[in-house]
């Protein structure tokens, strides 16, 4: 899809007839086709589109005309944006806007408690640099009546740029570590988490105490689950969880300025329990951010789906299956028009995985509805999560006898992502793909000793102890057993990261 109609898909229908009136008032000729281009556009109507203009030769006018409709349309986006935000900063920035505008016009006693009062939302919500726009233009009028003591503005004015610098530093920190996550998740680079951490802080020159905001925090937490998710070992962050549940407690009441932050926290420690199965204090954490959430009807619409998300799979891995698929169904059903489409297919993909582990044959429509590309799925969701999906589309094709289907999905798999898993040291995966691939080569095989041993000997590593990798695993194991995938799942959620007792149930062997 090209920009302009990514641009286009933003607006709903109500903000597209309003897109029309603004280009109808921008417009001073009759035979200006930005709007019939618009309708073009949202039909789809390539032929159309090739006929707007008699000529070839008129390949430059198009290409101008959808230039001027892109920046058009970029203006009407920034102008509702700022119109219709309710956000403290936007407070801010409106404000500014109009504190310089009395300034420039001599109302000069209104335009300075415009100002005062954007600084003081610039200075909760820590925005440094509104603050040192904000101070410039203070200073810029300080010979005014009415106008600060010019040394007390000044004071204010470095001690923002400290804090500008210190910002700054943090951001470049953490645009490093995101890089280098990049480097480990696609490029397989061998990293200790606390030694890239700390030749990171040596590198900015950043010191305990500028690590401890509710922003750096989070960030750290961030690369650090990040990091777990790639390794699939969650055990390798636990100092971190254990220093963010520390910093949360000396806070002793929340900020509304830091309610991104604090419920962005309250999520990732949610997913670290749910990951490392410590359900009971998922849920409560899930308590703290459902809490949180609903103080701010923003951050209720932001973080609802990823809320509902941890949920479900939480109620699923508590034996509540019914429970957590009526809740991703009813999250899928109310999803809206401004929903983020990563938190859609996040919600879509483990609501396939439920149906699936429940033998439902429900998850092959499910399936169907992933219709993205896999180049698509690599860039917004991840090369992990890309490759959970496609490996999940060859067993869901499989369990519900489409074995020829399965076996040329899994022949696209190989072709598409070997390399990558050699590279990444993930022989793992491609080794149970291989166990797949005999599966549905010979299916009797499943019954034989030496097949069963090479699946049991599965959850005993580490690095298969994840939840959706144990769901995996089930799969197999169920393809003898008399239970169902899901009971299986449960069986091997539940106990000991290194019990082996289970092997040892099934079957007798």
């Amino acid at each position: 899809m090209d920009s302009l109609s990514e641009l286009i898909n933003l607006l709903n229908s109500a903000e597209k007839k309003l897109f029309r009136q603004f280009l109808q008032r921008k417009n001073k000729r009759s035979d200006v086709k930005n709007l019939q281009l618009l309708d073009l556009l949202e039909t789809d109507d390539i032929d159309g589109i090739n006929n707007l203009y008699e000529s070839q030769k008129n390949d430059d006018a198009y290409h101008a005309l959808r230039k001027r409709l892109q920046d058009n349309l970029l203006l009407f986006l920034s102008q509702k944006t700022f119109e219709s935000s309710q956000s403290d900063t936007y407070d801010a920035l409106r404000l500014l806007v109009v504190g310089r505008f009395l300034l420039e016009n001599d109302v000069v006693k209104i335009a300075f408690k415009c100002l005062d009062k954007a600084e003081r939302l610039a200075e909760q919500l820590e925005q440094f640099n509104l603050l040192n726009e904000l101070l410039l233009l203070k200073l810029q009028y300080a010979h005014l009546p009415g106008a600060e003591d010019l040394e007390v503005l000044t004071t204010r004015f470095m001690r923002n740029q400290s804090h500008m610098q210190r910002e700054a530093k943090l951001n470049m920190a953490y645009a490093f570590l995101r890089q280098e996550l990049q480097e480990i998740h696609l490029k397989g680079k061998i990293v200790n988490l606390t030694t890239l951490m700390l030749a990171t802080i040596r590198k900015y020159k950043i010191s305990a105490r500028e690590l401890m905001t509710y922003k750096s925090i989070y960030q750290i937490l961030f690369i650090a689950n990040e990091y777990a998710a790639i390794q699939q070992n969650y055990g390798l962050i636990e100092r971190y969880i254990n220093r963010t549940n520390q910093f949360i407690q000396d806070q002793g009441h929340r900020k509304q300025s830091y309610l991104f932050y604090h419920i962005s926290i309250l999520y990732l420690l949610a997913n670290f329990h749910l990951r490392r199965k410590d359900f009971d204090r998922c849920a409560a954490y899930l308590g703290e951010m459902m809490d949180l959430m609903m103080t701010d009807s923003r951050y209720y619409t932001l973080f609802h789906s990823r809320h509902q998300l941890l949920s479900a799979l939480n109620l699923f891995f508590t034996d509540r299956a019914d429970d957590a698929i009526s809740m991703l169904r009813q999250s899928l059903s109310n999803a809206k028009h401004t929903s983020k489409s990563e938190d859609i297919e996040d919600l879509r993909i483990c609501l396939t995985m439920f149906l699936a582990l429940c033998n439902d044959r429900g998850s092959l429509k499910q399936l169907a509805l992933l219709t993205r590309t896999d180049a698509w799925y690599e860039k917004k969701m991840g090369m992990l999560w890309t490759i959970r999906k496609n490996l999940m589309e060859i067993l869901v094709h499989a369990q519900f006898s489409n074995i020829e289907l399965a076996m040329s999905r899994l022949v696209s798999f190989r072709r598409r992502y070997k390399k990558y898993l050699l590279k990444t040291s993930e022989d793992r995966v491609l080794l149970f793909v291989k166990l797949v691939e005999k599966y549905l080569q010979k299916p009797d095989v499943v019954f034989e000793a030496a097949y069963k041993k090479a699946v049991l000997d599965l959850p005993g590593r580490a690095e298969n102890d994840d939840i959706f990798t144990l769901s995996f695993i089930a799969w197999l194991i169920a393809r003898w057993e008399k239970k169902g995938a899901y009971k299986v799942a449960l069986t091997l959620i539940q106990q000991d990261n290194h019990d082996q007792e289970y092997a040892l149930q099934v079957n007798d062997l």
